[in-house]
């Protein structure tokens, strides 16, 4: 086993969608490609096309866009937007909403 892994879409990928409660406008679908899945520690590449749901955050998360334009929302502050080249960390607690205004790819690390 390789002790070094790229970051990068390859087969297939899951597929899945915001839970129906949660969807504010569109009907966004989401392509998951994991690279690593271990000790609550998740890396790999997300992609959605374009629609409005909320988040609730109980994990930590570190992305940078790749591709496409995203505004996030907190419930209790301004809007950010997104584009590629932006990296953030999202911290536990956060909720707001997110918004996929062009279709959106990130490279992605959460812990759980």
């Amino acid at each position: 086993m390789s002790l070094i892994l790229p970051v990068l879409p390859g087969g297939d990928p899951e597929v899945s969608r915001p839970d129906p409660s949660r969807v504010i406008a569109g009907d966004p679908v989401h392509r998951t490609w994991l690279t690593e899945e271990a000790d609550g520690l998740f890396a790999g590449v997300w992609e959605s096309t374009p629609g409005t749901w909320r988040v609730i955050y109980d994990e930590w998360e570190y992305f940078r866009l790749t591709d496409g334009v995203s505004v996030i929302t907190p419930d209790d502050g301004a809007a950010v937007t997104l584009r590629v080249g932006d990296a953030w960390v999202i911290r536990p607690g956060f909720t707001g909403a997110w918004e996929v205004v062009e279709t959106t790819r990130k490279d992605f690390v959460i812990r759980l």
